[in-house]
């Protein structure tokens, strides 16, 4: 019975780590909003300040994607549905 209990008791710890795994909360670009539109979501939804805003948003434009959140997965889904809410594309990876 102790050799049932130890697989599952593993299962969970694999799954206390998964859920406290620092992932990032990346933006990717598009071809339909403007930069203002992208620094003020970036404002409201991820609390940057106007030059953090501003230099995500290049990123985006330039590079593709950014990641403008760090943190665990409960903490960014949130804010990857509030960007989405807003129309951008947002993952976490």
């Amino acid at each position: 019975m102790k050799a049932k209990e130890l697989p599952h008791k593993e299962v969970h710890e694999e799954n206390e780590v998964h859920n406290k795994k620092e992932r990032f909360l990346l933006v990717h670009n598009d071809d339909y909003h403007t930069f203002d539109y992208v620094i003020d979501a970036l404002m409201e939804i991820c609390e940057h300040d106007l030059p953090q805003a501003e230099q995500c948003t290049l990123l985006i434009h330039f590079k593709g994607k950014c990641d403008v959140k760090k943190g665990s997965f409960s903490y960014l889904r949130p804010l990857k549905n509030a960007l989405v809410q807003k129309d951008l594309k947002a993952t976490i990876a």
